[in-house]
């Protein structure tokens, strides 16, 4: 099971589950977590090869890794703390996690935060994908991390999320960043029927202005989808939990404490 970390609060009934993305670990939310465990119940885990979920003997002998397989590491962890429904906030790959488990289990997902949203890989992104894949055994990852880190953050105001990624980064063996790499496999046709299919629950994309990358889909999936709203946090890159926390902290429980008060 993954390693997990959960805060009760006796006042709250609901619970918010945080997903980190690929390279980092739940220690990327420490921004939130104060603020969170004033008004919810709060699950923080690390992704199967992240943080303190290092791979096991079963892990050993399975090499291929999908994202439904990931996915239903993180219902393994919810199931075994009964917990039926969450709110789920989630970050960079997380958020197609997310999305993955709202479409394999919807009664389970109360409504869906997603922060620098990955819903669409653009030119530039499907390179470099392509190049990681061809140089992906041949130079150490670190050095693909970090370069992959620049791209997609290359800001000076994006320094302290580059430098946060990479440091959790350093912490995977690098057959596990092969393992996580291989699953760009499957990504297109994935994001592609996110982006197609409209799921109706609740989804508030928090996206930085900076967010060149991904930030121009996410425009058009939140106005086509209803239950879909968008908000551009500006002078922002892609990691926004990390660049602007008390914007984001704002934000997110404001949505959150609405649609329960609705």
């Amino acid at each position: 099971m993954l390693n997990y970390t959960k805060y009760t609060n006796e006042n709250a009934h609901s619970w918010v589950t945080f997903v980190h993305g690929a390279g980092g670990s739940s220690s990327i939310w420490f921004k939130q977590l104060r603020e969170f465990k004033k008004h919810f119940n709060v699950l923080l885990l690390d992704l199967r090869g992240h943080g303190n979920s290092k791979p096991n003997l079963k892990d050993t002998f399975n090499s291929e890794y999908t994202f439904d397989a990931i996915t239903d590491d993180i219902v393994e962890v919810i199931d075994f703390e009964n917990i039926e429904r969450s709110h789920f906030i989630g970050i960079s790959l997380g958020t197609i996690l997310i999305r993955n488990l709202a479409e394999k289990h919807p009664h389970r997902v109360e409504t869906m935060i997603m922060g620098g949203a990955i819903m669409k890989l653009n030119l530039r992104s499907q390179i470099l994908m392509k190049l990681g894949v061809v140089f992906k055994s041949i130079i150490p990852y670190l050095w693909l991390y970090k370069f992959f880190a620049f791209v997609i953050m290359p800001n000076k105001n994006h320094k302290e999320s580059r430098s946060l990624f990479v440091r959790e980064a350093k912490k995977l063996y690098q057959k596990e960043f092969i393992r996580w790499f291989k699953l760009t496999s499957e990504i297109n046709p994935l994001l592609r029927f996110f982006r197609s299919a409209d799921i109706k629950i609740p989804t508030l994309y928090v996206m930085g202005g900076e967010d060149y990358l991904f930030l121009p889909s996410i425009r058009k999936i939140a106005n086509a989808h209803e239950n879909s709203l968008l908000f551009i946090i500006e002078d922002c890159g892609h990691v926004v939990n990390v660049e602007q926390p008390k914007l984001f902290n704002r934000m997110v429980i404001g949505y959150l404490v609405g649609m329960e008060n609705r």
